[in-house]
């Protein structure tokens, strides 16, 4: 039934998903295990974060869990990338590496980025915390974040569009007077890492590629507190800074497509 409809949006001249961004089955069963996994991990992580401890003491945290448990953390290593999760503070927008030179103090808020792989199969997902005592625009930048993801997921609706997740992202951002970063964006996992589709968090309604159930992607703003201009530091080629030294946030959930909505599998 789903593949005539979505022969039928294609004849229309709508931009479909291929065959192998909709998962079978069994696939979503593999994905669920890794993803469960991968929520433990952030879990573990909340139960210890707090001022005074280092950057790599959070890796050492991720990798210790993931091994426990018979999975891979899926950042190390990848495309050279030195440690098991992305640690990135204050105006790091992502992909901070974790040292035992960064340590977290009181104001500081922190996106802890986790990805885990198990039995072949990719979860990923991230959370903010705040060190310590926290100034209010600091703290609202991640409560509006986080209600900026959530809005993106309502609206990742069966038989929607792709478009429709970015307008509602930026909408509630831009209503608070914050920027979106677009370089960086949401994306298909479970059987990679990083598949198609890119989910970009501008967008207009009623345009892109057409959400089909069985679909699994991330969504993760990248939210700014001043201008959305970024820049990759050249010393590491990975950790991306905001341009004006101001403090971005993410949280970032992986969901799948279902027939009546969209489903949280790691948050």
């Amino acid at each position: 039934m789903n593949d005539a409809k979505i022969a039928l949006l294609q004849a229309q001249g709508c931009e479909v998903p291929d065959r192998d961004m909709i998962k079978t089955p069994e696939q979503i069963a593999g994905i669920r295990a890794a993803c469960k996994i991968n929520t433990g991990v952030l879990d573990e992580v909340a139960k210890y974060i707090k001022a005074g401890m280092t950057t790599a003491d959070i890796d050492r945290i991720v990798y210790e869990y993931t091994v426990a448990h018979n999975a891979i953390p899926a950042p190390l290593g990848y495309e050279g990338f030195p440690k098991s999760v992305c640690t990135s503070i204050n105006d790091q927008v992502c992909h901070g590496i974790p040292s035992e030179h960064d340590v977290l103090r009181s104001g500081d808020i922190v996106n802890v980025d986790v990805s885990t792989i198990y039995n072949g199969y990719y979860a990923d997902a991230s959370r903010m915390f705040m060190i310590g005592k926290v100034a209010k625009p600091a703290a609202d930048l991640v409560a509006i974040t986080k209600q900026c993801l959530l809005r993106g997921i309502e609206a990742a609706q069966p038989w929607g569009f792709l478009g429709d997740i970015g307008a509602a992202v930026s909408k509630l951002a831009y209503k608070h007077g914050y920027s979106v970063v677009e370089e960086f964006g949401g994306h298909g996992v479970g059987v990679e890492f990083h598949e198609d589709p890119f989910v970009c968090h501008v967008g207009k309604r009623k345009t892109g590629m057409v959400l089909v159930p069985g679909m699994i992607f991330t969504i993760e703003p990248m939210i700014n507190m001043g201008h959305r201009d970024i820049f990759v530091d050249e010393a590491n080629n990975w950790t991306v800074y905001t341009c004006d030294g101001s403090l971005s946030a993410q949280w970032e959930h992986q969901i799948l497509i279902t027939e009546n909505g969209s489903e949280i599998l790691t948050y």
